[in-house]
């Protein structure tokens, strides 16, 4: 039972200020640290103009916005150089949007090629740009570690914005201006916001300063883009993200994008029912696999385009590779089971390798180890050339920046946050890789604080306790997500009814159980089995159950279930 404690009971008077509201929504709040009436209206009424900040409290906002309006003023070609991934791309769309409304048309979008180009700020890409008489390039979701590339653009006359939101390196590029509220001597208020949300708030600041014809609020249009990253990118969902994540599934349920409405139709999405759960499992997941399988910009194409017909195949293409790269992935992750299991004794972090995996894939994989295995997990394949490329994701007690930080002449670059990040190796380091890691992780762990936080139950429940009237609660605590957990329920000694298992290859579970007026509430959970769980699942058997609550629109029918998170 240790594995999941249940919070202290709270007392009364420490919920003085939060009586107003029902029992369950007093201890969901204290329990996440909001004890205050003024933070208890914030948190569950975020309010975009009270709760989104001034773009202008972000260091050099003004000194960029200044350059781009003066690029604009005299016409210069302007690139904005986006990461590949389901932030860069968004953010890259946000500041598309932007130069489209006001009738800017010397700007285009560059994203570079995963495998080809890799991660990053390249100088190749830079030395291309100026050959065109680039004059400007505007970065999203990178370029907060590309020093030299950034030294190559200068020489070549080409001034760069940086906007990122990656922590910084040693030395901080010397750009026209950086823009990220990780670096030294910035003062904006949140810190954790996506990379596109720092395009946003270019986009805030150059409304602001700029004489352009445009209805005031239209940016919040723009807020369907920003939202689907911050959700996609694990960033925490507290704080102005929360708002972001908030208004941004407001704006996705009704965004004219024809793209998405295409991609939602397809991938059996009610687009006005959408949740941040259909954009982690289901929308991303296709974003993301345009770079991952093959172009990143047909991703793009897909956000941006107004053709239907286009929207059409490119939602049908990137459905399809999606499909691709899942079982690409399950491959790789098979043959890491089996890697592990010939081990003689497993190390405090799990390193391996093969040149026939696709780099752009691991992150996935490593994903998918690190849960099961609770270790931090380094993977590496090779797409071309002599040096190799990987993925790492953390178990959540350690820093992984840290841990590479710790031992950098090892690799020829790294980057990304504590508990997800790449790197880079030559050949000849690799076979020493995990003995290296192993080595740091003990002095990571320390310097990264105390253990993970453990997984408390928030409340026991009855069956009779999962109704409408309890969703109503939870409902308000929504969207959820990294800082901002899904509440989570233990049912005790609770009866099942019916098991049985649902897909097309049976792998899902389903349980059921009756309510004392007789109707029945399912329990569902995706690739497990009654043989997952170390209880025996059978009609009749009483169980603990670990569950947070949902309403599912399957079928757009809305029906109220658990999800099976244990058995205990």
């Amino acid at each position: 039972m240790s594995k999941y404690p249940t919070r202290e009971k709270v007392c009364q008077s420490d919920l003085g200020e939060l009586r107003e509201y029902p029992e369950l929504t007093q201890e969901l709040l204290f329990y996440r640290g909001i004890k205050t009436a003024g933070d208890a209206r914030e948190f569950l009424n975020p309010n975009y103009d009270d709760h989104i900040h001034d773009p202008f409290l972000l260091k050099n906002m003004d000194k960029a916005v200044g350059r781009i309006l003066s690029a604009i003023e005299k016409k210069e070609k302007i690139i904005i150089y986006s990461d590949y991934d389901c932030d860069g791309i968004p953010g890259g769309v946000v500041l598309h949007d932007f130069f489209k409304k006001i009738g800017y048309k010397n700007v285009s979008n560059h994203i570079p090629h995963r495998h080809k180009d890799g991660y990053g700020f390249h100088a190749s890409a830079v030395e291309e740009f100026a050959k065109d008489d680039v004059k400007l390039i505007i970065t999203v979701d990178c370029g907060i570690a590309d020093v030299e590339s950034v030294d190559c653009a200068d020489k070549l006359g080409v001034d760069v914005i940086i906007t990122d939101h990656h922590l910084v390196g040693k030395k901080l590029p010397k750009a026209y201006a950086v823009v990220d509220p990780k670096q030294d001597g910035d003062k904006y208020p949140y810190k954790d916001i996506s990379g596109s949300g720092v395009a946003f708030k270019l986009v805030q600041g150059l409304l602001e300063k700029g004489n352009f014809d445009i209805k005031e609020g239209w940016e919040k249009w723009l807020l369907d883009m920003v939202g689907l990253a911050t959700v996609a990118d694990m960033v925490p969902l507290v704080g102005e993200n929360r708002s972001f994540a908030y208004y941004g599934l407001k704006v996705l349920r009704k965004s004219p994008r024809v793209g998405l409405m295409k991609l939602c139709k397809k991938i059996k999405v009610n687009q006005k029912e959408i949740t941040e759960d259909d954009i982690g499992f289901m929308i991303a997941p296709r974003i993301n696999a345009a770079s991952r399988m093959d172009l990143p910009y047909d991703a793009f194409k897909l956000l941006v385009t107004d053709d239907e017909v286009q929207a059409d195949e490119l939602s049908t293409y990137l459905n399809k590779i999606n499909d691709e790269r899942k079982g690409v992935v399950a491959s790789i992750v098979k043959e890491v089971k089996k890697k592990i299991k010939a081990l003689d004794k497993l190390s405090n972090v799990i390193v391996m390798g093969n040149p026939d995996w696709r780099p752009a894939l691991l992150g996935l994989v490593a994903n998918s180890i690190a849960e099961e295995y609770e270790k931090p997990v380094f993977l590496w394949g090779r797409d071309n050339g002599d040096v190799l490329k990987g993925s790492c994701r953390s178990d959540g007690n350690v820093s992984l920046v840290k841990m590479m930080e710790l031992v950098g002449d090892t690799f020829v670059g790294f980057g990304g946050h504590s508990y997800a990040g790449g790197f880079s190796i030559k050949t000849e380091n690799v076979h020493t890789l995990g003995e290296t890691l192993s080595n740091v992780y003990e002095e990571a762990r320390k310097h990264h604080g105390e253990n993970k936080e453990n997984t408390f139950i928030d409340k026991y429940l009855e069956v009779d306790d999962v109704s409408w009237n309890t969703y109503s609660i939870i409902e308000k605590f929504a969207p959820f997500g990294m800082g901002n957990p899904k509440p989570l329920f233990l049912f005790n000694s609770i009866l099942i009814d019916q098991v049985s298992h649902f897909g097309k290859e049976k792998n899902h579970l389903k349980l059921e159980f009756k309510k004392s007026n007789g109707k029945m509430i399912s329990a569902i959970a995706f690739f497990k089995t009654s043989e997952s769980f170390d209880k025996v699942l059978g009609k009749g058997e009483s169980i603990n159950l670990v569950a947070t609550m949902e309403k599912s629109m399957f079928r757009n029918f809305p029906e109220l279930r658990l999800r099976i998170v244990d058995v205990i």
